[in-house]
């Protein structure tokens, strides 16, 4: 099969141009202008932006928690991920405690087998350790093309680990070309403030705010740091939300020290008052780390100019309003955290960064795909549009508006957190390893055209 893109605005971290791209066996074959090669299909994308298929970093599909599961499983926050121009995203297969990852992982892969419409590759979440087990993550690393893992110093007795863990998860996975992801919140006196609250009867949805201060998120943030310089370890630390985190980050990198971070959409275009909604609305909004002061908001978006934070991800970890988040009417802490962002993400981005002058269109391209891709293993195969790299390549219409609502939407959740929001730039047409899986925002594909990517080793500087 051959498709021919004519006429596009080819934009990447670090080019803008105007060429067409023939595609040949789920790969770019050649980039030149007026390409006029035989083809069995042609694309016309002219007045249109032809980027990388976006990465999503973080995502968390059909995980349970609290009681139930995530709302999208692969196949449906797959497709919604289609929609919204992302074509790979890296998910978090979880070990149960006392459980090797070796068992977690089969467990992923039963999960998105067969189910997925884009590509995906998987972090391991490690909730415990032993010196004895560390060959299991060298197995993972070099066999099963899982190169990242997720440690968590938040939600103790289910998912928190100790220093002493975090220390020898982060000199062992360094040493084998791995990278350690950090959840990075003070768990214990987070429990301890939450405990408080409620022995006060504070229930509400928002309480789920005000018992997890910036402070909390920045003393994880320096010490993960801390934890990584004394391992000689790089750190990426997770859905980062705050200034006062944002500052631990810069500090290290100032100092050298190879630490990376993510931020999300919520964090940029939501805040607490949002957690303020009548009754029990703000349940909505319920996700960790939680929705911050407004205040915040600009600090983040210089990060992310200033390349103190390099990727922007979703947490897409949906639940129903109705029936899920419900499970916390009576007392916040047992509201299901989370919220649906998968299918947002790129219109969002282009449109509160570029189209708000805040970034340039390069920048859009590395934040939503390139950096992911080099920093979890997979570039060039993803991330850029060079010959050679894998076709998956988002035609994106940068004047389109829409209004972003939950009767539109392609996820699998009754509300969408940017309800009635009108966003500039749409994606409208998907190609995955050179197959459309979205046609002129129809999707045309199916459950299992997305194959599991296995990521190259980890060196970060």
């Amino acid at each position: 099969m051959k498709t021919l893109i004519k006429n596009g605005r080819i934009v990447t971290a670090v080019d803008d141009y105007v060429a067409d791209i023939l595609i040949e066996d789920e790969k770019i074959s050649v980039i030149g202008a007026n390409l006029t090669m035989e083809a069995d299909a042609t694309i016309d994308a002219k007045d249109r932006l032809v980027v990388p298929g976006g990465i999503d970093a973080h995502t968390h599909m059909d995980m349970p928690f609290g009681g139930t599961t995530s709302a999208d499983d692969f196949e449906t926050g797959t497709r919604a991920a289609a929609h919204g121009g992302t074509t790979t995203i890296i998910d978090f297969a979880i070990q149960n405690k006392g459980d090797s990852i070796i068992n977690a992982l089969d467990v992923w892969h039963a999960k998105a087998q067969g189910k997925t419409a884009i590509d995906y590759a998987f972090h391991m979440i490690v909730t415990d350790m032993p010196r004895e087990r560390l060959v299991d993550m060298k197995r993972l690393i070099d066999d099963e093309g899982v190169t990242s893992f997720k440690m968590f110093m938040a939600y103790p007795g289910v998912l928190l680990v100790d220093d002493a863990t975090i220390f020898r998860g982060m000199s062992y996975a360094a040493e084998h070309g791995g990278l350690i992801c950090m959840h990075a919140e003070n768990g214990m006196v987070i429990n301890e403030i939450v405990e408080r609250a409620l022995a006060a009867g504070h229930t509400a949805p928002k309480y789920h705010a005000l018992t997890r201060p910036t402070l909390a998120e920045a003393e994880g943030a320096n010490r993960a740091i801390a934890l990584a310089e004394m391992a000689g370890s790089p750190v990426y630390i997770v859905h980062l939300s705050c200034y006062d985190a944002l500052k631990k980050v810069q500090e290290a990198r100032d100092a050298g020290i190879p630490a990376y971070a993510e931020t999300c959409p919520q964090y940029l275009f939501l805040d607490y008052s949002y957690m303020e909604g009548e009754g029990f609305e703000g349940a909505k909004y319920v996700m960790t780390p939680p929705l911050r002061d407004k205040s915040n908001q600009e600090k983040l978006w210089t990060g992310i100019r200033m390349n103190d934070l390099q990727v922007i991800s979703t947490d897409h970890c949906p639940f129903c309003f109705k029936d899920q988040k419900e499970l916390g009417r009576d007392d916040f802490s047992k509201i299901p955290n989370g919220g649906p962002g998968v299918e947002t993400r790129m219109s969002l981005i282009y449109n509160g960064g570029v189209v708000a002058g805040r970034i340039n269109v390069n920048r859009f391209v590395e934040i939503t795909s390139t950096a992911p891709a080099k920093i979890f293993g997979l570039f060039p195969r993803k991330g850029t549009i060079a010959v050679g790299s894998d076709a998956d390549i988002v035609i994106f219409n940068p004047e389109k508006k829409m209004t972003l609502s939950a009767k539109t939407h392609h996820m699998n959740v009754d509300y969408n957190c940017y309800e009635g929001m009108e966003v500039q730039g749409v994606t409208e047409t998907v190609l995955s390893r050179g197959k459309v899986i979205i046609d002129k925002q129809n999707y045309v594909g199916h459950a299992g055209d997305g194959k599991f990517q296995k990521r190259s080793l980890i060196h970060l500087k």
